[in-house]
């Protein structure tokens, strides 16, 4: 088992990765555990789609509701932290999507579970931006 660290949309993520299958040049097979999940995984020379769907499995697995990017864009303000109370409305993110700023507010009052991304990160529609509880 190895441990790589990971950036991802500016966040930092350790990972540890066990070969599960001979490996080629191309491609390899490995399992990766993220906070206590375990997924299998094929590593590619392309790996940044596949590395996103990888987040995108792991992402699915965690309580709580999820906060999706509505379109994509670029994230020019985070505007809460882990730990956080937060009321219904509240702003948490401000993403720039064809040059006009959208506000992402809190579909209800909660605590902030995690913060998915970082200010200047680039987000696809249904990107995992946080979670609240």
């Amino acid at each position: 088992m190895k441990k790589f660290y990971v950036t991802v949309n500016g966040n930092r993520y350790e990972v540890e990765v066990e070969e599960l299958a001979e490996s080629s040049k191309d491609s390899c097979a490995a399992e990766t555990i993220n906070k206590g999940i375990s997924n299998n995984v094929l590593i590619e020379k392309d790996t940044s789609n596949r590395l996103r769907e990888a987040k995108s499995v792991l992402d699915k697995k965690v309580n709580g509701e999820k906060i999706e990017a509505p379109m994509p864009g670029i994230i020019l303000s985070v505007n809460i932290n882990e730990g956080d109370k937060i009321a219904k409305g509240q702003i948490m993110f401000i993403l720039e999507a064809m040059k006009m700023e959208n506000e992402i507010m809190a579909p209800r009052d909660g605590k902030v579970l995690s913060v998915d991304i970082a200010k200047g990160g680039k987000v696809d529609t249904g990107d995992l931006l946080a979670v609240i509880e």
